[in-house]
């Protein structure tokens, strides 16, 4: 008895410490939100291949009034010092000059969350064209890593709508700081004050299935909607209301929301006459269990301040719809 006592205490301190010395403890990851650290060589990072990666990650956003908002802020991590603290990057892009050719997406390597996308090459030009071909593919991971980050932050203190979303048939993620302007039973305005003449907003609504047709129809069935129910919703002063700007072609792209369908559409809004416009997004989601398309549009007015983290809020806000 002595004897199996000994032996099962044995391996039982064995597989404990086998299991200590297998477990990966990994510290939160850290970073501003849509900055990527680029871990490449100063002469790639200087050269061709780093004019690729900023032509990749640094376009301008669609839809604003300026060009000079890049998709992602970069922030460039020579490969010898990258160790220690600049590992805890929440998205990180590597590049590697190696005898192999490739994109990788890996998940939670130096911490968590995080994404890590590793472009691998042979040569300067393999490396440039995995950074071309796989183009929406890397954008596409770290917008998703970003929208879950900026969800996170959002859900420590929400808004309490659950009027809107029992009679509209949905649920979403809405900060406190917003508050409800017009609430009507068929149409939702939210608005957060971004200073005592700037703001931005939420607007919620459905449209039957037929209001917007396939095809060369869809952008102008889009356009004509918002507008008709943003002159009879959002009334002005003296018959101005807000409008599609019509100098600026809105851009229409497909996208899934709460794993449906999804029309988004981007563009510039104006109040002619007041001299006052901005961005908006406009996601049309496709629910045709209810024969619906339900209707979730974000707009930004700040003149004075860059746009695209307000844009990306209202995005990140709206992709956490689910319906019901």
């Amino acid at each position: 008895m002595r004897v199996i006592i000994s032996v099962f205490c044995f391996v039982l301190l064995f597989n404990c410490g086998d299991k200590k010395d297998n477990q990966r403890y990994l510290s939160n990851s850290s970073g501003n939100i849509n900055t990527v650290s680029v871990v490449a060589d100063n002469l790639l990072w200087e050269d061709q291949v780093g004019e690729a990666i900023r032509d990749v990650l640094a376009e301008p956003v669609v839809g604003l009034p300026q060009d000079d908002e890049p998709m992602f802020n970069l922030r460039q991590i020579p490969t010898q010092v990258f160790e220690g603290f600049a590992t805890k990057s929440r998205i990180i892009l590597k590049i590697e000059k190696t005898d192999s050719t490739g994109v990788s997406i890996y998940k939670d390597v130096y911490a968590k969350p995080q994404t890590v996308v590793v472009v691998k090459g042979t040569t300067d030009q393999e490396i440039i064209d995995q950074l071309n071909t796989n183009s929406d593919k890397i954008i596409d991971a770290f917008n998703k890593q970003e929208v879950k980050e900026k969800l996170r932050r959002i859900n420590k203190s929400l808004l309490n709508d659950t009027a809107m979303e029992n009679e509209l048939g949905f649920t979403i993620d809405i900060p406190s700081i917003y508050r409800i302007a017009i609430s009507d039973g068929e149409f939702y305005w939210l608005r957060k004050n971004l200073s005592n003449t700037e703001n931005m907003a939420l607007m919620f609504y459905e449209v039957p299935l037929d209001r917007i047709r396939e095809g060369d129809s869809t952008i102008v069935d889009i356009i004509k909607m918002r507008d008709s129910i943003l002159a009879e919703k959002i009334p002005g002063e003296d018959g101005i209301v807000m409008s599609t700007e019509d100098d600026y072609a809105p851009s229409l792209f497909e996208t899934i929301i709460d794993n449906k369908p999804t029309y988004e559409t981007k563009g510039l809004w104006e109040i002619k006459g007041a001299y006052m416009a901005g961005p908006f997004v406009n996601y049309a989601i496709e629910d045709k269990i209810n024969n619906r398309y339900l209707v979730a549009e974000g707009y930004v007015y700040a003149p004075r301040l860059d746009k695209r983290s307000y844009i990306f809020e209202l995005e990140a806000i709206i992709k956490s719809i689910k319906i019901k």
